[in-house]
């Protein structure tokens, strides 16, 4: 027997516990499974016995409001990787509202679902082109590709991908075309239109990444109403050229940054940004956030700790002070 409630998914007898509640299918939505180790294409993926493989097979069969559980794959014993769905997945415009879940195992990188590299190293694990997506209890592993983690594709037209959430996922290994410059890609990325306002980063594990969410341009649109909270972002430092990069084009408005730890300074080799944050030519307040530093700046200009202008309002920021304790930051 198979069934769904808060923070447990019965799956062939035995529980299975999910992080926080277990997301419910919209009014009317379908459920659908995959399951990349015992599952097919050739199933119909409507129930946990019948699975698909892919998870771009139940993206397709799926529409607006359903939602779609995915199973980790076995995993080799000894291994220090996750089996992983090697794909690219692309949710397209007309699949608004849909839920991709991972039924997890832990928060760890190994007790998640993964997407890692697919047939096309040059583009994102998983790109989304539709309005009020949910990505959660998912892993995402870049290493080998230059298309980032998770691409916000949105053109102010024919895609829209306004109104994301990203909860309780890792994302480890995801840079973009370059490797020293979080500019070219991360994690999460916007694409060079912008646009794609009212998303929710909230919970995430990010390690290794050259940059973890980044703004790559506003063509289109500047981002609006944008809510970054309670992220562990990525170290060690030698590997990241800057967490949040968010100063692509024209910045983004109405910005909150709230209540994450920045583990350390990043400090990747000829890195082009090195800096917690850049935030030129963003609006909104950054409060509540712990860094991991001491004697760091953090103006508009000159700050070796993060760029932030007067228009993104600072408040209870803290880092660790040469003797003990911890200091709020305030500009220089």
């Amino acid at each position: 027997m198979t069934t769904v409630s808060d923070g447990l998914f019965q799956y062939g007898g035995s529980p299975v516990a999910t992080a926080g509640p277990f997301p419910r299918t919209s009014i009317g939505g379908r459920a659908w499974f995959v399951d990349g180790t015992n599952g097919s294409d050739g199933y119909t993926g409507k129930t946990p016995r019948r699975p698909f493989a892919t998870i771009q097979a139940a993206v397709d069969s799926a529409v607006a409001g359903d939602t779609i559980y995915v199973f980790p794959m076995a995993m080799v014993a000894g291994a220090s990787d996750p089996g992983s769905y090697e794909e690219n997945v692309v949710i397209p415009a007309t699949t608004e509202n849909l839920t991709l879940i991972g039924v997890n195992y832990g928060r760890t990188q190994g007790g998640l679902p993964q997407l890692k590299v697919g047939a096309t190293t040059t583009q994102a694990l998983l790109t989304i082109q539709a309005a009020g997506c949910h990505i959660v209890n998912m892993g995402f592993n870049g290493v080998g590709a230059t298309g980032g983690g998770i691409l916000l594709d949105d053109d102010g037209s024919t895609k829209s991908a306004f109104g994301t959430t990203i909860e309780s996922c890792h994302f480890k290994n995801c840079k973009g075309t370059t490797a020293t410059n979080a500019a070219t890609g991360g994690a999460i990325q916007w694409s060079a239109n912008g646009g794609a306002w009212q998303v929710l980063i909230k919970g995430n594990r990010f390690y290794k990444n050259v940059g973890d969410v980044v703004l790559l341009g506003t063509g289109v649109s500047v981002p609006q109403d944008v809510v970054i909270e309670d992220n562990l972002f990525s170290g060690p430092a030698a590997s990241v050229d800057c967490n949040l990069y968010l100063m692509g084009g024209s910045g983004m408005t109405g910005l909150a940054i709230r209540n994450n730890t920045f583990a350390e300074l990043p400090a990747v080799g000829s890195g082009t940004n090195v800096r917690y944050i850049k935030a030129t030519g963003c609006g909104g307040v950054m409060d509540g956030n712990r860094f991991a530093c001491t004697g760091l700046t953090f103006n508009a200009t000159t700050g070796t700790g993060a760029l932030i202008p007067a228009t993104l309002f600072m408040a209870a920021n803290y880092q660790e002070k040469a003797t003990s304790g911890s200091g709020e930051i305030v500009r220089a």
